[in-house]
């Protein structure tokens, strides 16, 4: 796999913990928020999923569906504002 950096900004304390947590474990803060965070999908699996499903569910195809989905708005929402005209 190739390794692109990716910077990821986390507050003071939980860099701390990234700090602490990679020098008791002998790797480095990348080495520990990588794991942490396959750790933390494949514990969630399910409800990503289930958020995948549900916006899948939204879709029918249109650019319309498309802008509310990734917009959180509504059908009427969007029309207010003049619509989208489809391609």
């Amino acid at each position: 796999m190739a390794t692109t950096l990716a910077p990821v900004k986390v507050d003071a304390a939980t860099d701390q913990l990234l700090t602490q947590t990679s020098h008791f474990l002998g790797t480095s803060k990348k080495d520990v928020l990588a794991r942490a965070v396959r750790e933390y999908v494949d514990n969630h699996r399910d409800e990503i999923q289930a958020g995948v499903t549900a916006a899948l569910a939204q879709l029918d195809g249109s650019v319309t569906s498309a802008v509310a989905l990734l917009a959180d708005a509504t059908d009427d929402e969007i029309a207010r504002y003049g619509g989208i005209t489809e391609r």
